[in-house]
């Protein structure tokens, strides 16, 4: 997926204009947890010194990264400056292709328009982080506000759900496999269809995260104990302790 950006063209850089003496760099265990720096096509915004990248290729502010074309997946630890972010955030959402890393700003607009109303997850992070200095260094104090992954497209909803960073996972958008799991479809059927959806074992956490939104589980205030109910029912089976598969029949 390639495409230019006019309508968004503005400044480039990391968190703020002075981009040489106000970088923070993204801690590197996040972009670990989310499948590593090669699983990312593109940093569009990444800071002119780094220690590690973050992607395969970055743009930094000399490039003007709004002014670039975009590609693959991307990964997004934008400017924070009201003025700017939500030219970054819409860009990626139109994009729809990668994770960002922002304050949990919940109430501005930026956020309702292209957070709320255009990712597919949000995972809320527990705590408060501490972003790296330009020489790697982790910064004695945190960044003095909540942080919040958005992710855009449903593989990278996948990818955040099953990150295994704490804090409070939300769906946003409907899978792919729910159109053919609502009406009077059973919890059997709504599980077997996500199994079914998916290459290889599901842990049992991830599929408490994947089905919290569906309208059976928002009716049941103990859906996570009907899912290992019908779990046991089958026709599934238990891979290793916690991890579970659609048993297909032979």
């Amino acid at each position: 997926m390639t495409e230019t950006a006019p309508l968004f063209a503005g400044i480039g850089g990391h968190h703020s204009a002075r981009a040489r003496t106000d970088e923070w760099l993204t801690p590197p265990e996040l972009i670990e947890a989310l499948g590593g720096a090669d699983s990312f096509d593109l940093d569009p915004c990444s800071p002119i010194s780094r220690p590690w990248p973050t992607a395969k290729r970055h743009f930094t502010i000399e490039d003007n990264g709004l002014r670039q074309p975009w590609a693959g997946r991307v990964w997004l630890n934008p400017p924070y400056s009201t003025s700017v972010i939500g030219k970054w955030l819409a860009r990626l959402a139109q994009h729809n292709c990668g994770v960002s890393l922002i304050f949990a700003r919940t109430e501005t607009d930026a956020f309702f328009r292209f957070v709320w109303e255009r990712a597919s997850a949000v995972l809320f992070m527990r705590g408060r982080i501490n972003f790296h200095l330009v020489d790697g260094r982790r910064a004695i104090r945190n960044s003095g506000a909540p942080s919040v992954l958005c992710a855009y497209g449903f593989d990278d909803a996948e990818i955040l759900a099953g990150s295994g960073i704490e804090g409070q996972f939300v769906p946003l958008l409907l899978p792919r496999f729910w159109p053919t799991t609502f009406g009077h479809r059973t919890w059997r059927e709504v599980i077997a269809a996500f199994l079914r959806s998916h290459d290889g074992p599901i842990s049992l956490a991830e599929l408490y995260r994947a089905l919290a939104a569906h309208p059976k589980a928002k009716r049941n205030p103990n859906y996570e104990a009907k899912i290992r109910q019908e779990l046991q029912r089958g026709p599934f089976r238990r891979v290793s302790r916690g991890t579970w598969e659609f048993r297909f029949n032979d």
